[in-house]
């Protein structure tokens, strides 16, 4: 089943992921809004135990809401030495009102000690493309690094300045320029994939 996708609405109220996407999927041919443009939408409370759960449940509220093509992205941050934490409660691991300095101090904190080797850690991005008409298709990117000892770097946002990545894990992400960041983040690597798919299957606007 083949359809043009003539405009997408973007399920996220993060500004931050909001401008990465509009970078990443300019030049498709399909006009982009968000759910700003939609006074009163608010998207649901994330109560999934998976990144594809979250990045569902946005996807379905605001398609329900709009009546457009859909995408919604979850994303976070996993480390190893801490069985995977902090995951689906990235935006919020120091609480759910803590900012990106807030979180960052908690998982610094809760890795005091803990030696290169064993810093280990990749950002995982999961977006869901969701029809007018129900059906479903789901892009993963991850981008694995190693989490720094200290701040570094005034880019980006989130996990960002504690996130090495580049190169050979000297640089954080919050260093890289946008273009590079692109290239090697877990959020690029799911919308090449998303792309791709809209070029091969012929569902570009």
């Amino acid at each position: 089943m083949s359809h043009a996708i003539a405009k997408l609405v973007l399920a996220t109220g993060n500004p931050g992921k909001k401008e990465e996407l509009e970078v990443l999927l300019a030049g498709s041919g399909i006009a982009l809004a968000s759910i700003s443009d939609y006074p009163g939408l608010k998207l649901p409370p994330e109560t999934g135990t998976t990144f594809l759960e979250n990045a569902r449940l946005k996807a379905r509220a605001v398609a329900a809401a709009t009546g457009e093509w859909v995408l919604s992205d979850d994303s976070g941050l996993v480390v190893d030495a801490l069985g995977g934490a902090p995951g689906v409660f990235s935006a919020r691991y120091a609480g759910p009102e803590a900012d990106d300095r807030e979180n960052n101090l908690k998982l610094l904190e809760a890795l005091s000690g803990v030696p290169d080797e064993r810093r280990g850690a990749a950002f995982v991005c999961v977006l869901v493309l969701l029809s007018p008409a129900g059906e479903e298709f789901v892009f993963t990117g991850e981008c694995r690094g190693r989490i720094a000892h200290r701040p570094v770097g005034c880019g980006g946002f989130g996990y960002d300045p504690i996130f090495l990545v580049a190169p050979q894990f000297q640089l954080t992400m919050a260093e890289l320029g946008r273009e590079r960041k692109n290239a090697l983040s877990h959020r690029g690597a799911a919308l090449r994939k998303l792309c791709a798919w809209l070029a091969e299957t012929g569902k570009k606007g």
